[in-house]
């Protein structure tokens, strides 16, 4: 994520919480998604679970109204392996 918004130059916030804390009538009212989560603007990229570091990127170009990155090769055992 830091490295992400270096390139992109964008901030960054990353909340670390206890686990019972994310289950109270508290966290609910804010409105924030399950944990983990990972937002970015008000879109919430994907929660409860781990995303890509390639869809995460697709989401920060869209929000900054960039095109989207260019696709990384596949070396040939990524190829063979439809990886």
């Amino acid at each position: 994520m830091p490295r992400l918004g270096e390139k992109y130059e964008i901030e960054v916030e990353t909340m670390s919480k206890a686990p019972a804390e994310y289950n109270t009538d508290e966290y609910f009212g804010l409105d924030l998604p399950v944990a983990p989560a990972i937002m970015v603007g008000e879109e919430i990229v994907v929660e409860g679970t781990d995303v890509s570091e390639e869809k995460l990127e697709e989401v920060i170009c869209k929000h900054l109204g960039l095109p989207p990155p260019q696709a990384k090769k596949k070396g040939v055992l990524g190829r063979f392996l439809n990886k």
